[in-house]
């Protein structure tokens, strides 16, 4: 009995140790997106959003700097020499010159000073490009959020391209063989020519390496978009949804009078740009101006000899305050070079933005051009698909009661193949247009540390 009970136990723990490695070994379970899942992830987990964030960060800890210096500055000095041969002087007295030598073997000089700007105006226009360095990272910041929506949406809907694709070519391959089969089967019994069945099957081995292609096509873009949301690439994942759920976006209308760049991103940076080089150029005529400040201390200076500079009555302490003005008067010209200097890239970046605008005008027309045709296209391709649908299925039925061939059936299926891939391009090219076009707008929102 007792040897039946140890076996059982270890019966037990094998079953139970099992069980735990296949728990273990289980892999992970697909992970299925919505296009606003992957943003959500894409937004928090990307390495570009992450270091725009800690860019951000950055700056404004070097604000931090920049507002210090209008604090005093207190800061504990101390120094030490030893003399290694004292200065000699000759002294002239009553007609006979005395060589004296001069000095302490050791000097000490320690204590705490003070020094706080009270007139500075070329620093208080550095704060101003301090600030408006920190609203550039934060725009930057939102700039690579921008980007990254566009990125993970057109990688999104390309998913759902390839997927469509897949399914239509697994379709037409499917046909294929089937439509193989009843010629198979027909010519088994001597009602087809040989001709027929080598027609059949020369079709299902035309239509594999579509389906092959379109399968490898997926496993790419499903990479892509791992790549984008910052997951382990070996993760499973798949997309919800298909091209077919936007086609109500088509029916929206833009007016391009109403489009405007008040959001785009690289204009207000440009903006932040401008005000910045403005303020430098502020900073170099400011370096003519008088600056004024203030200085204290507070220090012990002791000297002697070995044998004195320890004692007690060695060490004096000595004080003072006081004001520094400064006054630039000449500097070689270089104060008015460095004016001349930021006035020029002011200017070259007034050009540069001006440019940008054009190009980014210019890009709002082809995207609606773009969104104008996928949409006509899309319309005359689903029409023709209905058409080229119904056209199929006469040619089957027509080589079913053995008034067709299989020649009409190959081209009705290429003509249905061909329209379902346009309608298919069609949405897709009109999505992508449109990301494309809020990318310019800029139109959305993030909460920026």
């Amino acid at each position: 009995m007792r040897r039946f009970l140890m076996m059982l136990g270890f019966a037990a723990l094998t079953l139970s140790a099992s069980a735990e490695e296949q728990q273990v070994a289980q892999p992970e379970q697909k992970l299925v997106l919505s296009l606003e899942q992957a943003l959500e992830i894409a937004l928090s987990e990307n390495p570009t959003i992450k270091i725009a964030d800690q860019q951000i960060e950055i700056k404004r800890y070097a604000k931090q700097g920049t507002y210090a210096s209008l604090y005093p500055q207190i800061e504990a000095t101390a120094s030490y020499q030893r003399v290694i041969k004292k200065q000699t002087m000759s002294m002239d007295f009553g007609g006979q010159t005395q060589t004296i030598k001069v000095g302490s073997d050791n000097s000490f000089n320690g204590g705490v000073a003070l020094g706080m700007p009270i007139i500075n105006a070329q620093l208080w226009e550095s704060l101003k490009v301090s600030a408006l360095d920190v609203e550039l990272a934060v725009e930057q910041a939102r700039s690579s959020r921008i980007d990254m929506v566009e990125q993970v949406t057109k990688a999104y809907y390309g998913i759902l391209l390839a997927k469509q694709s897949q399914e239509l070519y697994q379709s037409v391959y499917d046909n294929a063989v089937e439509n193989h089969e009843i010629v198979n089967k027909r010519f088994d019994v001597g009602s087809v020519s040989e001709y027929d069945l080598i027609r059949s099957n020369v079709s299902v081995q035309n239509a594999l390496p579509n389906v092959i292609e379109a399968e490898y096509t997926v496993t790419l873009a499903l990479w892509q978009l791992k790549a984008l949301l910052g997951i382990d690439l070996q993760r499973e994942i798949d997309v919800t949804g298909s091209l077919m759920d936007y086609v109500h976006v088509l029916d929206k209308s833009y007016d391009i009078s109403q489009l405007n760049l008040e959001n785009n991103s690289t204009l207000k940076q440009l903006d932040m740009q401008e005000q910045m080089l403005e303020h430098a150029v502020k900073i170099t005529k400011l370096a003519n101006v008088p600056s004024l400040s203030v200085n204290a201390a507070y220090l012990y200076t002791a000297l002697g000899n070995d044998g004195k500079f320890f004692k007690k009555e060695a060490w004096n302490p000595y004080s003072y305050a006081g004001l520094q003005l400064n006054i630039p008067i000449f500097a070689g010209n270089k104060r008015r070079a460095a004016t001349r200097e930021a006035n020029l890239n002011l200017s070259n970046l007034k050009l540069q933005r001006e440019n940008v605008e054009r190009q980014l005008r210019v890009g709002i027309v082809q995207y609606l051009n773009n969104m104008q045709s996928s949409v006509k296209k899309y319309h005359a391709s689903a029409a023709t698909v209905d058409q080229a649908q119904r056209g199929y299925d006469i040619a089957v039925k027509r080589y079913d009661v053995g008034r067709g061939t299989l020649v009409e059936i190959d081209n009705s299926q290429v003509a249905l193949t061909q329209a379902e891939l346009q309608r298919n391009q069609s949405i897709y090219n009109f999505l992508t247009a449109k990301v494309s076009l809020d990318k310019v707008l800029g139109d959305y929102n993030f909460d920026n540390k």
